[in-house]
């Protein structure tokens, strides 16, 4: 898979220590760069699209994106300088801002500021692997990007596979609070116990590094969190594999999407940049560069049907 030969590549590169990456290597006709200098896919700006963004973002000229620090490869991290921020995200965020004729400005936060940040308009868009939920639609906009798929990770070599919710009974799993991912363990816990199964014990975690060791010391049997971060780490580290992969929606195919601040302005011109992207190649040059071609949607969408509350 070309996740798994993107994970191989960049780990390889990673440990090396070559001089800052830079260079992108080429591995079964994938493009990886790990340096500061990305080099990124850009676009050129659509007069008729920017003109639809709101006059007080068009006159402070960019647009300040935040995302959070706890996501990892390929989605959103750092490069070989350990300060650029680097990804399909921060990928995704340029072209946005290109089309619209602004300058991004990449900000990194916790997952919950992520959140507070959007509330209190010091992110004017949040792209950090955020799925549409409907709890989330009263406060937030969305504008589609990439669809929404999960993956439990655990120890290599087992034979314990998840293919339905039974097959988490009485499991330790870690999550990181406040996403999909929790509300999905938790609803299905609660269905077990209902069935007379024991419950899941869910644990909290909002680093990587935290739950990776606490994977690799047996205090938790598995990690639910997004497939390619998953599938990056186990094709990198060989101590983990991907038992079970799941729609980040459960039983509505989940989507990730652009978010703003409800009633913004911002959503409309944001789908119409993203759905350029779509038809001129821009958006599928980013997801190839990232072995992320099959989370690919073939439209944007604004505040499309999310996440259910219960």
């Amino acid at each position: 898979m070309r996740k798994v030969l993107l994970a191989v590549l960049a780990f390889g590169l990673a440990a090396c220590g070559t001089a800052g990456g830079e260079e992108p290597t080429e591995v079964a006709g994938l493009s990886v760069n790990l340096g500061p200098d990305q080099n990124r896919v850009t676009a050129t700006k659509d007069d008729k699209i920017a003109a639809k963004v709101p006059e007080k973002f068009r006159t402070k000229g960019e647009l300040t994106i935040g995302g959070s620090a706890g996501t990892a490869p390929p989605l959103r991290f750092y490069a070989t300088d350990d300060k650029t921020v680097i990804g399909v995200e921060t990928d995704i965020a340029t072209l946005v801002a290109d089309v619209l004729g602004l300058k991004p400005k990449l900000e990194v936060s916790s997952w919950e500021n992520l959140f507070v940040g959007l509330d209190s308009g010091a992110y004017d868009l949040g792209l950090s692997n955020i799925t549409v939920t409907e709890a989330r639609k009263e406060k937030y906009d969305f504008a589609t990007y990439r669809l929404d798929t999960l993956a439990f990770e655990a120890k290599k070599g087992g034979t314990w596979k998840v293919e339905e919710p039974k097959d988490v009974a009485g499991k330790v799993i870690a999550v990181t609070s406040g996403t999909n991912q929790e509300k999905i363990l938790v609803d299905w816990s609660t269905k077990n116990v209902a069935a007379g199964l024991k419950a899941t014990d869910i644990k909290y975690f909002q680093n990587s590094s935290d739950y990776y060791l606490a994977l690799q010391s047996g205090r938790i049997d598995a990690y639910l969190g997004p497939n390619p971060t998953s599938a990056y780490h186990a094709a990198t580290s060989g101590q983990t594999e991907v038992i079970g992969n799941f729609s980040g929606g459960a039983t509505v195919q989940g989507k990730i999407a652009v978010t703003t601040k409800k009633d913004s302005g911002l959503v409309g011109p944001v789908q119409e940049a993203l759905n350029q992207l779509i038809a001129n190649g821009k958006y599928a040059e980013v997801l190839k560069r990232w072995g992320l071609e099959d989370e690919a949607v073939p439209t944007s969408e604004v505040n499309p049907q999310g996440l259910p509350k219960s």
